[in-house]
């Protein structure tokens, strides 16, 4: 079996496989083509719903090549989820949510950016459309490609607004949406990495920093994924199944505690049965979180794909409602073939192309346990809830990111705090007693943040015993200026991120201006 997930983690990452995934991928669009040529044989300009609908796929697959990743990466960075069993069960789940939770219908004015009563032909609104589509996907797939995760979202939502402007001028947008968006690159990564170095700390201080790690575990693990399941199951209900099943905040929370109360029992009760044989160390509470992460990892790619297929589908379904219907629409029907090629190609994207951005958001920031993991999807739930409820225009990945450069540099925090305390200690010994310091410094270095504590525990005992000189205390402090979050990767998310909605908003310009310049 572990070969066979070798085998699949390899074939799916690997450069000498990477022709072959995009024959696949060109292959699936080519079917899309043939496909919707069939549906559209009669209808009249049949060939530029076609070439929607291969824009459409396009879309789609780079949704699932870029935006998954931040819903599995922290399960596969922490050892939960092997690569492989990663992108499968994402890819099910995805394709899950989009094709049961997808809806009937969809808005295709993305979020109410631009004005739709003041678009009165036909015409332009479907290259707006078309635009829209293609920009946000280019720009979803160079960012693939330069290893960045973006927001989806924005992505379009730069299309509609870039390929609105070049189709009605300046005054069609509604700027203080656009402001409520640009709000949200601040808003979303801020919360994401606050709540998720918050829950750190406190596993950190509740069991983790504790001697008595086993009876620590009993009593907090239980209650701390009955949170989870909690935000989970009120995620779900407001978020994942909302086309489905109509429920209001109040409804949503009582669903969820009725999971967080099942869900702490079973906890409990397995937790009392793996305490006996469990290591009493840091490692062995870890693995109490490997099925909560592999089930976290599954609602995330549920929910998203529930969401964010209407990113690729509903300027789709906007056009195959215009021509038809000869008009302008504000909200559009959903055909079954438009709702499969959001879900295929999110499913296909993910698979063919998802796991270079699994791997940067898994293991490539920052190093991730099982805890840290945890912590990084239980604040994306919480905050997706808790930004809904107050009207907050957050991303889905930017708090998935935020997460995981919250526990990064709280964890750099935690370690630069513990060295500072050592050196205030011991910075008025005398040099003499150097020799005396080695072991200790040896001991320091090569610890983890949770034995950094004992070891401070005991020099604050034997003071006398461990002299530091100011020499050695200011290379100590330079062996703990430690990066443990990839300042490289921090720069290109971020530069990445602000330039999203411009970007994709001036390929969108472009490309309506090509569309309609070349059907003229």
């Amino acid at each position: 079996m572990a070969k066979a997930k070798g085998y699949l983690d390899t074939l799916l990452s690997s450069r000498s496989t990477e022709r072959y995934r995009i024959g696949f991928s060109l292959f699936f669009l080519l079917g899309i083509w043939l496909t919707v040529g069939q549906l559209s044989s009669e209808m009249p300009n049949g060939m530029l719903l076609m070439a929607a609908a291969v824009i459409g796929g396009y879309m789609a697959i780079n949704i699932g090549a870029n935006d998954v990743a931040n819903n599995v990466g922290p399960a596969v960075g922490s050892g939960a989820l092997s690569l492989g069993a990663a992108v499968l069960l994402a890819g099910v789940f995805e394709a899950g949510g989009a094709l049961i939770a997808g809806g009937e219908v969809v808005s295709t004015i993305k979020n109410g950016i631009i004005a739709a009563d003041r678009l009165t032909d036909t015409q332009d609104f479907v290259f707006l459309m078309t635009a829209a589509l293609l920009a946000g996907a280019l720009w979803l797939n160079l960012a693939t490609w330069l290893g960045a995760p973006v927001s989806t979202t924005h992505s379009i939502v730069g299309g509609v607004l870039g390929a609105g402007v070049a189709a009605g001028g300046w005054g069609i947008a509604n700027w203080h949406v656009v402001g409520a968006i640009a709000a949200s690159w601040v808003i979303s990564p801020v919360l994401g990495g606050v709540f998720a170095a918050l829950f750190l700390y406190l596993i950190n201080h509740t069991v983790l920093y504790r001697h008595d790690l086993i009876p620590a575990a009993r009593r907090f693990v239980p209650l701390l994924v009955a949170v989870l399941a909690w935000a989970f199951g009120t995620y779900l209900m407001l978020k994942g199944v909302k086309k489905i099943v109509k429920v209001d905040f109040v409804g949503a929370a009582l669903v969820g505690l009725g999971l967080a109360v099942a869900v702490f029992f079973a906890m409990r009760m397995l937790v009392a049965k793996r305490s006996s044989t469990m290591e009493n160390s840091p490692e062995g509470v870890n693995t109490l979180f490997t099925w909560p992460l592999i089930v976290a990892a599954a609602m995330l790619s549920f929910a998203h794909g529930a969401n964010d297929v209407a990113n690729a589908i509903g300027p789709l379904a906007a056009i195959n409602d215009a021509l038809s219907a000869g008009k302008v629409v504000t909200s559009a029907s959903i055909p079954l073939w438009v709702m499969l090629i959001g879900a295929l190609g999110l499913a296909v994207g993910l698979m063919l192309f998802g796991p270079r951005l699994i791997k940067t958001v898994g293991s490539e920031i920052t190093d991730l346990d099982k805890t840290r993991a945890f912590c990084i999807a239980l604040s994306a739930a919480l905050t997706v809830i808790i930004a809904s409820q107050l009207g907050l225009p957050v991303s889905s990945t930017h708090i998935a990111l935020g997460g995981v450069f919250g526990v990064g540099f709280l964890r750099e925090y935690l370690k630069s705090n513990y060295a500072s305390q050592l050196h205030t200690i011991m910075e008025n010994h005398d040099e003499e007693s150097r020799a005396s310091l080695k072991p200790f410094l040896d001991d320091f270095r090569n610890a983890t943040v949770e034995e950094m504590e004992k070891l401070l525990k005991w020099a604050k005992k034997h003071k006398k015993e461990l002299p530091l000189s100011k020499k050695e205390r200011k290379r100590l402090k330079k062996i703990y200026k430690e990066e443990l979050v990839k300042r490289s990767h921090l720069t290109r998310i971020v530069a990445a991120w602000v330039i999203t909605v411009p970007a994709s908003a001036a390929m969108a310009a472009v490309v309506f201006y090509a569309l309609r310049g070349f059907m003229m």
